[in-house]
C-alpha cells in the first residue's frame, strides 16, 4: 500500500489544502506519496468524525502533516482512524514523546540546556515559593520559561527571559504573563530552562527519518541563515528517542559546542521559506512503505 500523508485541508475550502501546505502537497504527490485532507478546526474541536470525512475508509497508512495539536487530540486522531481501518505510522505516544519537552529531555539531557517543569492542567501559574522549589536545581542564574513546547520568545523581556532565578519576583511576573498570553493554548505545563549564549547565524534545524538525517534547513524564525551543525552526537540521541519523524533544532553556543535547542515531532514542525522538502518526502515515502 502506498504511504499517505494527511494535509490540513483550507479553513475556507473542504476540497483543497491548506494554502501554507499546498506546496508540501505537491511535492508528496511527486514523491509517490498519496494524499488526503483533515479538518484541523472540527479536531481541535473534538469532532473526529467531521475531522476525517474526506479520508477513504481503509487508506493509508498515514503521516499527519499540518499545525500543531495537543496529545489528547492527537490520541484522537488515532482512534479516528483506527475506525476508519486506517493508521498513522507515527502512534500517538511517539508523537507526545517527541513533541513534548518531558518526553525527549531526559535522552537529550547532555545536549540541551538543563531544564525542569511541572505539569499544570489549568491556567493558574505557580506561586512564587512553588516557582523557587522548583527552580533550585537550576541555580541563580539567568533562564527562560515556556511551556511543554512553545515559548513566547517573541515577548523576550516580559514573557520569556529571566534574567536571575534568584530574583524570585521577576521569575513569577514572567511566568504569570506567559500564562496570560498562552491562555488556553498552555500545552501540558510550565517548564523553566537555563539561558545559554549562541553565536550569531540562527538555528539549523535537522529533520530525521528512521534515525537517519535526510535534510537540513534554516528555522522558520532565521530563514536567511544556515549553519553546518555537527551531528556525531545527536544521531545515537535521535535514535534513543524511538520516534520515527522528527526535528531537532541545534545552535552554536558560544564556547563553540553545538547544542540543541529544541526536539519535535516532525509532523507539525515548520519548514522555512524556500526550503525545498523534497528529499524530506522521498526519504519519508520510501519509510512509510517498509513493514
Amino acid at each position: 500500500m502506498s504511504t499517505g500523508y494527511l494535509f490540513c485541508s483550507d479553513p475556507l475550502g473542504a476540497r483543497r489544502p491548506d494554502p501554507v501546505f499546498a506546496e508540501e502537497v505537491a511535492v508528496a504527490r511527486r514523491a509517490g506519496g498519496e494524499t488526503a485532507l483533515l479538518d484541523h478546526d472540527a479536531l481541535l474541536a473534538g469532532d473526529t468524525g467531521a475531522a476525517l470525512a474526506r479520508v477513504a475508509r481503509g487508506s493509508g497508512p498515514y503521516w499527519y502533516r499540518g499545525w500543531m495539536t495537543p496529545v489528547s487530540r492527537y490520541e484522537e486522531l488515532a482512534h479516528g482512524l483506527r475506525a476508519r481501518d486506517c493508521e498513522l505510522l507515527t502512534p500517538a505516544s511517539r508523537f507526545g514523546r517527541a513533541h513534548e519537552l518531558p518526553g525527549w529531555y531526559d535522552v537529550f539531557a547532555e545536549l540541551t540546556p538543563r531544564s525542569v517543569w511541572c505539569a499544570i492542567s489549568h491556567g493558574e501559574p505557580p506561586s512564587a515559593p512553588e516557582l523557587a522549589a522548583l527552580t533550585a536545581p537550576l541555580g541563580p542564574g539567568p533562564a527562560v520559561v515556556k511551556d511543554f513546547v512553545k515559548s513566547r520568545k517573541h515577548e523576550w523581556d516580559e514573557a520569556c527571559f529571566v534574567p536571575a532565578l534568584a530574583d524570585t519576583q521577576r521569575l513569577s511576573a514572567v511566568v504569570r504573563r506567559f500564562f496570560e498570553l498562552q491562555g488556553d493554548s498552555l500545552a501540558g505545563g510550565l517548564v523553566v530552562r537555563v539561558y545559554e549564549r549562541f553565536v550569531p547565524g540562527g538555528e539549523a534545524r535537522v529533520w530525521w527519518v528512521d534515525g537517519e538525517p535526510v535534510l537540513t534547513t534554516a528555522h522558520p524564525d532565521s530563514p536567511a541563515e544556515l549553519p553546518a551543525p555537527d551531528l556525531t552526537a545527536v544521531r545515537p540521541a535521535v535514535r534513543a528517542l524511538g520516534c520515527r519523524w522528527v526535528t531537532t533544532d541545534l545552535a552554536l553556543r558560544e564556547d563553540g559546542v553545538w547544542r540543541v535547542v529544541e526536539v519535535g515531532d516532525g509532523q507539525v514542525s515548520g519548514l522555512p521559506a524556500g526550503a525545498d522538502p523534497y528529499a524530506l518526502y522521498d526519504a519519508l515515502t520510501r519509510a512509510g512503505s517498509r513493514p
